[in-house]
């Protein structure tokens, strides 16, 4: 687990430019350095050094036109938590989650619903809510991503008792995700809490 690694491996790449419910893939980025690069664009990791230049470039586009990426504003929106699960289902639907054929994708697409759940609850207890969520897939991961005007920092409870009342949040991200982690903008308040899944078999 990271708490400060922006991107993780499988780093979801360009993002689209408007708020939209529409699935998007390959759009230019909106211009935020963090968001408009992938991990192997920034790190150099994933280039295969027998292509040419050209090659590789044809091969970042299809890899980032098979990402699908998906936007929601809160602003001016109540019930955030209910209206983000709902968001979230429709995506899973549109990709291919739902309706789930066993019991296998079943569980991880509520995993999915789970995780969007706690990380909305969590900007909205800890945060003044939300201000945004983006939700990206591909064939392998499943990113979920919550932004927010708060300066706190996000950890699971430690130690974590299951018994009391609260504080269970970010220990489920934990447990559910196979990476999660904060990213904050220089010179600009709030934050991004990012999660990722694994795609079910």
């Amino acid at each position: 687990m990271s708490t400060t690694r922006p991107y993780s491996p499988g780093d979801r790449g360009p993002e689209p430019s408007g708020a939209s419910g529409a699935s998007e893939g390959g759009v230019p980025g909106t211009g935020d350095a963090g968001r408009g690069a992938s991990a192997a664009e920034t790190s150099g990791e994933g280039a295969v050094p027998s292509l040419r230049p050209e090659q590789q470039a044809a091969a970042a586009a299809a890899a980032s036109a098979a990402r699908q990426v998906r936007r929601l504003d809160f602003e001016g929106q109540s019930g955030v938590v209910p209206l983000a699960r709902d968001f979230a289902r429709q995506a899973l639907y549109a990709w291919g989650w739902l309706p789930a054929a066993t019991a296998d994708q079943r569980a991880a697409a509520e995993d999915v619903l789970l995780v969007v759940s706690e990380l909305v609850t969590n900007a909205c207890l800890h945060a003044e809510g939300p201000d945004e969520m983006w939700i990206a897939c591909d064939n392998k991961v499943i990113r979920i991503e919550v932004s927010d005007k708060g300066n706190g920092q996000p950890a699971p409870r430690t130690p974590h008792r299951a018994g009391r009342p609260g504080g269970h949040g970010m220990f489920i991200v934990q447990r559910l995700c196979l990476d999660w982690g904060v990213v904050r903008q220089p010179g600009v308040a709030g934050k991004t809490v990012w999660a990722e899944l694994g795609a079910p078999a």
